[in-house]
């Protein structure tokens, strides 16, 4: 499980790393003094846990959750009890950690994080929507939100996820009334991207799972509020 801190104090930060470093199963991706500075990269990236703190610098831990578009598994982390029962008002929150907290504590919380992550996985398996593509003379099943980017060349389209690049004709435009809005991005005449895959963005360039792909002028700024830059 990919996991991020949200934590002001450096010895709390220096706690949490080591407890982390303790369990395979989590891998530590970013760390933030604040919650603006985590803004961004988690409207944009895919994390699966948060550790976060409620009394930061520029805003509450509880109102951050607020902020984010899809708020990953949170665990709070913070040395006053009181928030606790306006922390399970809020449905992403799988615990609450009173500092200072033990590793076997530590260690609860993060399989309490792990069993909600795999029942909503299984749950988004069931629902997931697909699409099948009819490219010569075969129908390819595809897993929309599976997508990593489409791109139109001429006359063809191809639509790439991270095991299947398929090209057929059609017109990219065709392609928007099936996207879901929320993560579907056109950034180019010829793209439209996954936000979910965004790796990062380099002036006119983003990266998709590894892929350059190119902005278009007119589409920036689209982009952008988008992903809430």
């Amino acid at each position: 499980m990919k996991c991020v801190i949200i934590e002001d104090e450096i010895p709390a930060q220096n706690i949490l790393k080591n407890f982390i470093a303790k369990i395979p199963s989590l891998e530590l991706v970013a760390t933030f003094k604040a919650a603006i500075e985590a803004n961004t990269y988690l409207n944009t990236q895919s994390v699966d846990v948060v550790f976060l703190d409620i009394n930061l610098p520029d805003m509450s831990g509880l109102d951050f959750i607020k902020t984010i578009k899809n708020p990953p598994a949170i665990i709070m982390t913070t040395a006053y009890s009181e928030y606790a029962v306006t922390s399970f008002e809020l449905d992403t929150i799988v615990d609450y950690l009173v500092k200072p907290f033990s590793f076997d504590r530590f260690l609860k919380a993060v399989n309490k994080a792990k069993d909600r992550l795999e029942v909503a996985q299984v749950t988004t398996e069931v629902n997931e929507e697909t699409i099948f593509l009819n490219v010569d003379k075969t129908l390819h099943k595809i897993v929309i939100s599976k997508i990593l980017y489409i791109e139109s060349q001429r006359n063809y389209i191809t639509v790439v996820t991270d095991t299947q690049r398929l090209s057929y004709i059609d017109a990219l435009k065709n392609w928007n009334t099936k996207l879901p809005e929320n993560d579907f991005i056109q950034v180019h005449k010829s793209f439209i991207i996954n936000s979910k895959f965004i790796d990062k963005i380099s002036g006119n360039t983003l990266y998709v799972s590894a892929n350059k792909i190119p902005i278009g002028r007119t589409y920036k700024q689209e982009l952008l509020i988008k992903l809430g830059v």
